[in-house]
């Protein structure tokens, strides 16, 4: 774990729970493509670059998730490094609780307000092209979370974030968290027609082709889709939804589930309806979900 892998020339990426970009940019400066998941990370990827010799120039963050976020406090305190973020997403990197407060609905709990959902702050700036090194291309992918992006390096290496999930991880947890998921599939068109030297998920293996995994998530939404449908038959309330959902893929109820899958599920919900292919009822002060055919 934390092992520093080269993709192509001057980029490279770290093998850690959601993987880390890294691209030397002169002979003594780096940047990153994220920062990992809490304190401990951040202190890894330092013990790193000074095994290198290598100054931490700035932090480019994907979106502000918490374990893409999670070591930014920690490496501008450590190095002074300026770190970035696109968006919306910038707002919930200065100011964390946005996380599992949006999650969860309201204030979370302390059940939620732990490093898994909740970073430290950091001082971020927005992400805009003009303050990215020289060579290197933004890429719009929302979907996943709020405004989303990823990047090609002068190397023809795209790192994605977390656009996309491994075979492996859909295959046991099936739901994968969306924020939008209109928006989700049109990213992942259009990652199928992007061509690179490598491809670096966050949460999948790098590969030279990315098409058929990017259709394998694909799929995977269209499959949740029809077993919502197929569960609305008859009115459903949101948390009877939730529980045969959790039931029909063998899912394990907690606060981070709930709060993560519910949270998907509702994203279905309103793209469902939207396209026409739910109603809400409501009766006996219920709002209930119902399949239009």
């Amino acid at each position: 774990m934390y092992e520093l892998i080269q993709a192509a020339g001057n980029s490279y990426y770290i093998q850690s729970p959601a993987k880390i970009g890294l691209v030397r940019l002169n002979e003594t400066e780096v940047c990153l493509i994220d920062s990992g998941n809490d304190k401990d990370a951040g202190r890894k990827l330092r013990q790193l670059l000074d095994s290198k010799g290598w100054k931490l120039r700035a932090i480019y963050n994907t979106h502000s998730n918490a374990d893409h976020i999670g070591g930014n406090r920690y490496l501008q305190g450590q190095t002074g490094c300026k770190i970035y973020a696109p968006g919306i997403d910038c707002a919930f990197t200065r100011h964390p609780i946005l996380e599992p407060s949006f999650l969860y609905g309201g204030y979370p709990c302390k059940d939620l307000r732990h490093k898994f959902l909740l970073a430290q702050d950091s001082d971020a700036e927005e992400l805009t092209p003009a303050v990215l090194p020289r060579g290197f291309e933004l890429l719009s992918l929302p979907g996943h979370f709020f405004d989303m992006v990823g990047f090609r390096s002068p190397d023809d290496v795209v790192y994605l974030a977390d656009c996309l999930s491994s075979r492996e991880t859909l295959e046991k947890y099936q739901i994968s968290f969306i924020y939008d998921v209109a928006a989700y599939l049109k990213t992942l068109e259009t990652v199928k027609g992007l061509q690179a030297r490598l491809f670096v998920p966050a949460h999948a293996e790098a590969a030279e082709e990315i098409a058929p995994l990017a259709q394998f998530n694909i799929d995977k939404v269209w499959q949740i889709a029809e077993k919502i449908a197929a569960l609305c038959a008859e009115p459903l309330g949101f948390e009877e939804l939730l529980q045969k959902l959790f039931a029909a893929y063998n899912l394990t109820m907690n606060f981070e589930q709930y709060a993560l899958v519910g949270s998907t599920v509702r994203s279905y919900l309103a793209w469902m309806k939207d396209a026409g292919r739910l109603e809400v009822l409501f009766e006996d002060n219920r709002l209930l979900w119902h399949s239009l055919g």
